[in-house]
């Protein structure tokens, strides 16, 4: 409260500096009036004059030189301000005065935040704490968003975090709002249609696809969008379409994409005969990269794939897909064991379990 106060008696002070001498008027010339100075000057030169003591042509000159300081000094005097201006410039002071500091709160209290506590001073001098729950920060991103909805910023730097979190209901709702008021953008349209794919299991529903055919509208290179475009033709059935899809994609990707091991990954698993081998030097990179992302969308799909097999094992395509797909990632282990349960499920249809194996020979996998 105290330093309050002083900034007050600071702002009134500089105030007072500036419109004080508007308030002032015009002091008369020290020594007494100029004009009676000359007139008095003038007399003296006259006696000189009679007594003698100058000549007539240096008494001439002195009364030019002191008539003309006379008319100066008249007309400096008719130039001082008048009564009147003087009380316009003293009125337009004192509104100045009020004025100011009447806008100044006024705005303050529109546009400040008065009512705000004070931080105590460890909370000022603290450092951000990186270890604090993300969940922490994320509910203080909404709480800022609540009252300021408009945020495109905002919702940019929500969206995804909410999206890594599992909440994709809610990132389906941020990536809406980014692009309402942070504008509209291939990335943006992919990101939505990837967040309501995750809120359908993984499942690329017609609304995740009508975003990624808008992104791909946008931009015909945006590679998330391409991707799970390929993804939607797999889960209808049409594998040789997303093959093509996905061919077309390694064709134009530069040799460092990081998207590179998951399209190989992808061809591998629609058993697309163009696709390139899968090496291990390709998996580990696969694995090094950001796990958020592209590994654990390759996980997920895969252990969807099993589960869904555990419910329903007649799927033969189904099985050898995720033992492709093991081996793809070089977990062979989880190859072999797949390869157990889906004989162990077919057991009963020779039919379905003749070509289960012929399947798993052309995998390597006959034993």
């Amino acid at each position: 409260m105290t330093l309050w106060f002083v900034f007050a008696l600071m702002t009134v002070a500089a105030i007072f500096a500036v419109l004080w001498p508007l308030s002032r008027g015009a002091s008369a010339p020290d020594g007494g009036n100029e004009a009676a100075v000359y007139k008095d000057q003038l007399d003296e030169v006259e006696r000189d004059a009679a007594a003698g003591l100058i000549g007539v042509a240096e008494a001439e000159a002195a009364r030019v030189e002191i008539g003309r300081r006379l008319l100066a000094a008249a007309d400096g005097q008719r130039d001082l301000p008048s009564r009147a201006n003087l009380g316009l410039r003293r009125a337009s002071a004192v509104v100045a005065l009020i004025g100011l500091p009447i806008v100044a709160v006024t705005f303050y209290l529109s546009l400040g935040s008065p009512y705000l506590g004070d931080f105590p001073l460890a909370a000022r001098t603290r450092t951000a704490d990186a270890n604090q729950p993300i969940e922490n920060m994320v509910a203080q991103v909404e709480a800022h968003l609540e009252k300021k909805p408009t945020d495109g910023r905002g919702w940019t730097v929500l969206a995804p975090v909410l999206a890594r979190l599992g909440r994709f209901d809610d990132a389906v709702r941020a990536y809406r709002n980014v692009i309402a008021y942070a504008g509209d953008s291939a990335d943006r349209r992919s990101d939505l249609g990837e967040a309501l794919a995750g809120a359908a299991g993984g499942v690329v529903t017609a609304e995740a696809k009508a975003e990624f055919e808008r992104a791909v509208a946008q931009n015909a290179d945006e590679p998330k969008a391409s991707y799970f475009l390929g993804l939607a033709a797999e889960q209808d059935g049409r594998p040789a379409d997303a093959a093509k899809i996905w061919q077309g994609m390694l064709a134009k990707a530069p040799a460092d994409a990081p998207w590179r091991p998951l399209l190989q990954a992808a061809l591998a698993r629609v058993g697309a005969p163009a696709a390139p081998a899968v090496s291990s030097d390709a998996m580990a990179a696969a694995k090094d990269m950001n796990e958020d992302d592209r590994n654990a969308m390759i996980r997920g799909m895969v252990d969807r794939l099993a589960t869904r097999l555990k419910q329903n094992g007649d799927d033969v395509e189904g099985w050898l897909r995720l033992v492709r797909a093991y081996i793809v990632m070089g977990e062979r282990d989880k190859a072999v064991s797949a390869q157990t349960q889906a004989r162990q499920a077919v057991a009963g249809d020779a039919e379905r379990l003749r070509q289960l194996n012929d399947g798993l020979k052309k995998l390597g996998l006959d034993g």
